[in-house]
Protein backbone atom coordinates (compact mmCIF):
# COMPACT_ATOMS: atom_id res chain seq x y z
CA UNK A 1 0.00 0.00 0.00
CA UNK A 2 0.87 3.90 -1.05
CA UNK A 3 1.73 6.14 2.10
CA UNK A 4 0.41 9.11 0.24
CA UNK A 5 -2.07 9.75 -2.99
CA UNK A 6 -1.84 12.88 -4.99
CA UNK A 7 -4.85 13.22 -7.60
CA UNK A 8 -4.38 16.05 -10.31
CA UNK A 9 -7.51 17.20 -11.90
CA UNK A 10 -6.83 18.05 -15.68
CA UNK A 11 -8.58 19.34 -18.20
CA UNK A 12 -6.97 21.30 -20.87
CA UNK A 13 -3.72 21.13 -18.54
CA UNK A 14 -1.06 20.23 -21.55
CA UNK A 15 0.74 23.69 -21.22
CA UNK A 16 1.11 23.61 -17.62
CA UNK A 17 0.90 20.15 -16.09
CA UNK A 18 4.11 18.44 -16.14
CA UNK A 19 5.56 20.87 -13.66
CA UNK A 20 3.04 19.89 -11.59
CA UNK A 21 3.68 16.33 -11.80
CA UNK A 22 7.35 16.20 -12.09
CA UNK A 23 7.49 18.41 -8.35
CA UNK A 24 5.45 15.30 -7.09
CA UNK A 25 7.87 12.67 -8.65
CA UNK A 26 10.54 12.62 -5.75
CA UNK A 27 8.07 10.95 -3.05
CA UNK A 28 9.52 7.78 -5.69
CA UNK A 29 7.74 4.67 -4.65
CA UNK A 30 6.00 5.84 -1.19
CA UNK A 31 3.08 8.00 -3.51
CA UNK A 32 1.20 7.09 -6.00
CA UNK A 33 -0.24 10.16 -8.85
CA UNK A 34 -3.39 9.69 -10.34
CA UNK A 35 -3.52 12.00 -12.99
CA UNK A 36 -7.42 12.54 -13.77
CA UNK A 37 -7.74 13.31 -17.27
CA UNK A 38 -11.53 14.90 -17.08
CA UNK A 39 -12.30 14.76 -20.89
CA UNK A 40 -9.75 16.70 -22.19
CA UNK A 41 -9.65 18.35 -26.10
CA UNK A 42 -5.93 18.92 -25.81
CA UNK A 43 -2.42 16.68 -25.43
CA UNK A 44 -3.22 16.16 -21.30
CA UNK A 45 -4.22 12.33 -21.84
CA UNK A 46 -0.73 12.09 -24.00
CA UNK A 47 0.91 13.50 -21.38
CA UNK A 48 -0.44 11.59 -18.76
CA UNK A 49 -0.35 8.23 -19.92
CA UNK A 50 3.66 9.13 -20.86
CA UNK A 51 4.28 9.84 -17.75
CA UNK A 52 2.31 6.30 -16.63
CA UNK A 53 4.95 4.46 -18.67
CA UNK A 54 8.37 5.97 -17.28
CA UNK A 55 7.31 6.09 -13.90
CA UNK A 56 5.06 2.72 -13.51
CA UNK A 57 4.11 1.60 -10.40
CA UNK A 58 4.20 5.52 -9.54
CA UNK A 59 1.88 7.17 -12.10
CA UNK A 60 -1.50 6.45 -13.52
CA UNK A 61 -3.38 7.79 -16.33
CA UNK A 62 -7.08 8.08 -15.62
CA UNK A 63 -9.35 9.04 -18.75
CA UNK A 64 -12.97 10.12 -17.73
CA UNK A 65 -15.60 11.85 -19.31
CA UNK A 66 -15.52 15.45 -18.60
CA UNK A 67 -17.89 16.04 -15.43
CA UNK A 68 -15.87 18.94 -14.00
CA UNK A 69 -13.13 19.45 -10.88
CA UNK A 70 -15.53 17.91 -8.40
CA UNK A 71 -15.76 14.97 -10.13
CA UNK A 72 -12.10 14.54 -11.23
CA UNK A 73 -11.40 15.30 -7.14
CA UNK A 74 -14.54 11.92 -7.24
CA UNK A 75 -12.46 9.88 -9.39
CA UNK A 76 -8.96 10.62 -7.29
CA UNK A 77 -10.70 9.24 -3.79
CA UNK A 78 -12.27 6.07 -5.50
CA UNK A 79 -8.97 5.37 -7.36
CA UNK A 80 -6.78 5.86 -4.22
CA UNK A 81 -4.88 3.54 -2.60
CA UNK A 82 -2.26 5.43 -0.38
CA UNK A 83 -3.43 5.72 3.39
CA UNK A 84 -3.80 9.81 2.77
CA UNK A 85 -4.89 11.78 -0.07
CA UNK A 86 -4.52 15.00 -1.53
CA UNK A 87 -5.57 17.25 -4.38
CA UNK A 88 -3.14 19.03 -6.30
CA UNK A 89 -4.38 21.29 -8.99
CA UNK A 90 -2.71 20.71 -12.56
CA UNK A 91 -1.39 24.33 -12.56
CA UNK A 92 0.07 24.14 -9.05
CA UNK A 93 3.46 22.81 -7.70
CA UNK A 94 4.69 21.64 -4.70
CA UNK A 95 8.41 22.64 -2.58
CA UNK A 96 10.92 19.90 -2.07
CA UNK A 97 12.12 20.46 1.25
CA UNK A 98 8.75 20.98 2.39
CA UNK A 99 7.34 17.81 0.42
CA UNK A 100 9.72 15.56 2.05
CA UNK A 101 9.41 16.63 5.55
CA UNK A 102 5.40 15.88 4.58
CA UNK A 103 6.29 12.06 3.66
CA UNK A 104 8.69 11.87 6.88
CA UNK A 105 5.69 12.44 9.65
CA UNK A 106 3.54 10.66 7.79
CA UNK A 107 5.55 8.00 8.19
CA UNK A 108 5.95 8.50 11.83
CA UNK A 109 2.07 8.16 12.14
CA UNK A 110 1.95 4.90 10.57
CA UNK A 111 1.08 2.50 13.43
CA UNK A 112 0.67 5.01 16.52
CA UNK A 113 -1.49 5.23 19.33
CA UNK A 114 -3.52 7.49 17.63
CA UNK A 115 -4.83 7.51 13.95
CA UNK A 116 -4.28 10.69 11.89
CA UNK A 117 -7.22 12.30 10.00
CA UNK A 118 -5.62 15.32 8.86
CA UNK A 119 -2.37 16.83 7.95
CA UNK A 120 -1.98 20.32 7.72
CA UNK A 121 0.53 22.80 5.96
CA UNK A 122 1.13 25.95 4.70
CA UNK A 123 0.69 27.56 1.24
CA UNK A 124 1.79 30.02 -1.33
CA UNK A 125 -0.30 32.35 -3.20
CA UNK A 126 1.95 32.22 -6.31
CA UNK A 127 0.18 35.37 -7.90
CA UNK A 128 1.71 36.06 -11.67
CA UNK A 129 3.34 39.98 -11.34
CA UNK A 130 4.04 40.21 -7.84
CA UNK A 131 7.40 39.38 -6.31
CA UNK A 132 6.40 38.73 -2.90
CA UNK A 133 4.22 35.79 -2.56
CA UNK A 134 1.46 36.09 0.53
CA UNK A 135 1.99 32.95 2.85
CA UNK A 136 -1.07 31.32 4.42
CA UNK A 137 0.14 29.55 7.90
CA UNK A 138 -2.26 28.54 10.77
CA UNK A 139 0.89 28.98 13.61
CA UNK A 140 -1.20 31.24 15.32
CA UNK A 141 -4.08 28.73 15.38
CA UNK A 142 -2.91 25.52 15.95
CA UNK A 143 -0.25 23.86 17.87
CA UNK A 144 2.54 22.54 15.52
CA UNK A 145 4.75 19.19 15.35
CA UNK A 146 2.53 16.82 17.09
CA UNK A 147 -0.97 15.82 17.02
CA UNK A 148 -3.83 17.40 18.56
CA UNK A 149 -7.82 17.68 18.36
CA UNK A 150 -10.43 20.32 18.10
CA UNK A 151 -10.28 21.29 22.15
CA UNK A 152 -6.53 22.48 21.37
CA UNK A 153 -7.16 24.48 18.51
CA UNK A 154 -7.16 28.34 18.68
CA UNK A 155 -8.69 31.23 17.45
CA UNK A 156 -8.80 31.69 13.32
CA UNK A 157 -8.81 35.00 11.83
CA UNK A 158 -11.81 36.63 9.54
CA UNK A 159 -11.19 35.09 6.19
CA UNK A 160 -8.57 32.64 7.12
CA UNK A 161 -9.53 29.08 6.63
CA UNK A 162 -8.02 25.48 5.52
CA UNK A 163 -8.26 25.02 2.50
CA UNK A 164 -7.76 22.26 -0.25
CA UNK A 165 -4.57 23.70 -0.71
CA UNK A 166 -3.46 22.58 2.72
CA UNK A 167 -4.89 19.53 3.52
CA UNK A 168 -4.22 16.05 3.24
CA UNK A 169 -6.85 13.73 4.61
CA UNK A 170 -6.53 10.28 5.86
CA UNK A 171 -7.86 8.16 2.79
CA UNK A 172 -10.14 5.77 4.41
CA UNK A 173 -12.19 8.86 6.25
CA UNK A 174 -12.50 10.47 2.99
CA UNK A 175 -14.34 7.38 1.85
CA UNK A 176 -16.20 6.24 5.23
CA UNK A 177 -17.80 9.88 5.34
CA UNK A 178 -19.30 10.09 2.06
CA UNK A 179 -18.05 13.37 0.78
CA UNK A 180 -18.85 13.46 -2.81
CA UNK A 181 -19.03 16.79 -4.62
CA UNK A 182 -21.48 18.09 -7.56
CA UNK A 183 -20.43 17.65 -11.43
CA UNK A 184 -19.95 20.32 -13.69
CA UNK A 185 -19.41 22.85 -10.69
CA UNK A 186 -16.74 25.54 -9.67
CA UNK A 187 -15.99 25.91 -5.97
CA UNK A 188 -17.18 22.65 -4.78
CA UNK A 189 -13.02 22.60 -3.09
CA UNK A 190 -14.77 24.63 -0.78
CA UNK A 191 -17.29 21.12 0.16
CA UNK A 192 -14.45 19.40 0.09
CA UNK A 193 -12.52 21.24 3.10
CA UNK A 194 -15.88 21.65 4.94
CA UNK A 195 -18.09 18.31 4.97
CA UNK A 196 -15.32 16.08 6.11
CA UNK A 197 -14.10 18.34 9.53
CA UNK A 198 -16.93 16.57 10.52
CA UNK A 199 -15.28 13.18 11.02
CA UNK A 200 -11.90 14.64 11.74
CA UNK A 201 -10.89 14.32 15.13
CA UNK A 202 -6.97 13.73 15.15
CA UNK A 203 -4.73 16.83 13.23
CA UNK A 204 -1.05 17.49 12.68
CA UNK A 205 0.32 21.24 11.71
CA UNK A 206 3.53 21.09 9.85
CA UNK A 207 4.66 25.40 9.50
CA UNK A 208 6.28 24.47 5.89
CA UNK A 209 5.45 26.05 3.01
CA UNK A 210 4.72 22.76 0.98
CA UNK A 211 1.65 24.08 -1.71
CA UNK A 212 2.00 26.49 -4.49
CA UNK A 213 -1.06 27.77 -5.43
CA UNK A 214 -0.70 29.50 -8.93
CA UNK A 215 -2.80 32.44 -9.70
CA UNK A 216 -2.74 34.95 -12.54
CA UNK A 217 -4.76 32.68 -16.10
CA UNK A 218 -7.32 35.07 -17.25
CA UNK A 219 -9.72 31.74 -17.45
CA UNK A 220 -8.83 30.70 -14.14
CA UNK A 221 -11.95 29.87 -12.13
CA UNK A 222 -10.84 32.03 -9.23
CA UNK A 223 -10.01 35.74 -11.41
CA UNK A 224 -13.02 37.81 -10.48
CA UNK A 225 -14.96 38.52 -13.62
CA UNK A 226 -15.32 34.52 -13.80
CA UNK A 227 -16.53 33.82 -10.78
CA UNK A 228 -19.18 36.66 -11.54
CA UNK A 229 -20.32 34.81 -14.47
CA UNK A 230 -20.26 31.78 -13.21
CA UNK A 231 -22.38 32.74 -9.87
CA UNK A 232 -24.53 30.52 -10.20
CA UNK A 233 -22.05 27.74 -9.11
CA UNK A 234 -21.11 29.69 -5.97
CA UNK A 235 -24.61 29.86 -5.08
CA UNK A 236 -25.12 25.56 -5.37
CA UNK A 237 -22.39 25.31 -3.08
CA UNK A 238 -23.68 27.82 -0.90
CA UNK A 239 -26.75 25.66 -0.82
CA UNK A 240 -25.37 22.48 -0.31
CA UNK A 241 -22.81 24.12 2.53
CA UNK A 242 -25.49 25.35 4.37
CA UNK A 243 -28.01 22.65 4.18
CA UNK A 244 -24.74 20.23 5.24
CA UNK A 245 -24.37 22.39 8.73
CA UNK A 246 -28.67 22.78 9.13
CA UNK A 247 -29.08 18.47 8.79
CA UNK A 248 -26.15 17.86 10.82
CA UNK A 249 -26.14 20.64 13.14
CA UNK A 250 -26.48 18.30 16.30
CA UNK A 251 -23.32 16.46 14.89
CA UNK A 252 -21.32 19.92 14.62
CA UNK A 253 -21.94 21.18 18.20
CA UNK A 254 -21.04 18.42 19.87
CA UNK A 255 -17.34 20.33 19.95
CA UNK A 256 -17.62 23.63 20.51
CA UNK A 257 -13.92 24.55 18.56
CA UNK A 258 -15.34 22.87 15.33
CA UNK A 259 -18.93 24.26 15.84
CA UNK A 260 -17.56 27.58 15.58
CA UNK A 261 -15.00 26.72 12.89
CA UNK A 262 -17.25 25.18 10.72
CA UNK A 263 -20.06 28.23 11.43
CA UNK A 264 -17.25 30.81 10.52
CA UNK A 265 -16.84 28.75 6.82
CA UNK A 266 -19.97 28.71 5.56
CA UNK A 267 -19.78 32.82 6.96
CA UNK A 268 -17.52 33.27 4.68
CA UNK A 269 -19.02 31.60 1.70
CA UNK A 270 -22.23 33.43 1.79
CA UNK A 271 -20.33 36.90 2.15
CA UNK A 272 -18.19 35.53 -0.87
CA UNK A 273 -21.66 34.90 -3.50
CA UNK A 274 -23.45 37.98 -1.80
CA UNK A 275 -20.20 40.14 -2.44
CA UNK A 276 -19.78 38.86 -5.78
CA UNK A 277 -23.53 39.45 -6.74
CA UNK A 278 -23.07 43.26 -5.14
CA UNK A 279 -20.43 43.65 -7.37
CA UNK A 280 -22.11 42.20 -10.31
CA UNK A 281 -24.95 44.87 -9.72
CA UNK A 282 -27.21 43.83 -12.34
CA UNK A 283 -30.96 43.70 -11.35
CA UNK A 284 -30.79 40.08 -12.01
CA UNK A 285 -28.08 39.45 -9.79
CA UNK A 286 -29.10 41.77 -6.87
CA UNK A 287 -32.27 39.67 -7.11
CA UNK A 288 -30.30 36.04 -7.01
CA UNK A 289 -28.69 37.76 -3.41
CA UNK A 290 -32.05 38.43 -1.91
CA UNK A 291 -33.10 35.00 -2.73
CA UNK A 292 -30.13 33.24 -1.76
CA UNK A 293 -30.81 35.34 1.75
CA UNK A 294 -34.66 34.68 1.93
CA UNK A 295 -33.64 30.46 0.96
CA UNK A 296 -31.43 30.26 3.96
CA UNK A 297 -34.47 32.59 6.29
CA UNK A 298 -37.22 29.68 5.63
CA UNK A 299 -34.97 26.86 5.69
CA UNK A 300 -32.99 27.66 9.43
CA UNK A 301 -34.48 30.66 10.88
CA UNK A 302 -32.15 30.42 13.73
CA UNK A 303 -28.68 29.74 11.67
CA UNK A 304 -30.01 32.69 8.78
CA UNK A 305 -30.32 35.02 12.15
CA UNK A 306 -26.43 34.37 13.06
CA UNK A 307 -25.46 34.90 9.47
CA UNK A 308 -27.43 37.70 8.62
CA UNK A 309 -26.92 40.19 11.65
CA UNK A 310 -23.14 39.32 12.38
CA UNK A 311 -20.62 41.57 11.94
CA UNK A 312 -20.09 39.81 8.05
CA UNK A 313 -23.38 39.60 7.47
CA UNK A 314 -24.40 43.22 7.88
CA UNK A 315 -21.76 44.30 5.88
CA UNK A 316 -22.76 42.74 2.60
CA UNK A 317 -26.67 43.57 3.54
CA UNK A 318 -26.33 47.30 3.97
CA UNK A 319 -29.15 49.25 1.95
CA UNK A 320 -29.19 50.80 -1.10
CA UNK A 321 -26.27 51.88 -4.31
CA UNK A 322 -24.43 53.78 -1.07
CA UNK A 323 -24.57 50.49 1.10
CA UNK A 324 -23.26 48.21 -1.72
CA UNK A 325 -20.63 50.67 -2.51
CA UNK A 326 -19.58 50.62 1.55
CA UNK A 327 -19.39 46.80 1.32
CA UNK A 328 -17.68 46.62 -2.18
CA UNK A 329 -14.63 48.90 -0.80
CA UNK A 330 -14.36 46.76 2.27
CA UNK A 331 -14.07 43.58 0.17
CA UNK A 332 -11.30 45.88 -1.96
CA UNK A 333 -9.55 46.18 0.94
CA UNK A 334 -9.91 42.86 2.25
CA UNK A 335 -8.34 41.84 -1.24
CA UNK A 336 -5.72 43.63 -1.57
CA UNK A 337 -4.59 42.20 1.85
CA UNK A 338 -5.15 38.80 1.87
CA UNK A 339 -3.81 38.29 -1.75
CA UNK A 340 -6.97 36.79 -3.70
CA UNK A 341 -8.20 36.48 -6.54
Amino acid sequence: MKLLTFAIPCYNSAAYMSKCIESLLPGGDDVEILIVNDGSKDDTSKIAHEYEAKYPGICKAIDKENGGHGSAVNTGIENATGLYFKVVDSDDWVKNSAYMKILEVLKEQIGGKEVLDMLISNFVYDKVGEEKHKIMSYHHALPTDRIFTWDEVRHFRKGQYILMHSVIYRTKLLKECGVHLPEHCFYVDNIYVFEPMLAVKNMYYLDVNFYHYYIGREDQSVNEKIMISRIDQQIRVNHIMFDFYHDRFNEIKLNSQRKKYMFNYLEIICVISSILLIISGTEEDLAKKEELWKYMKEKDLYLYHKLRHGFLGNAVNLHGKVGRKVSIDGYKICQKFFKFN
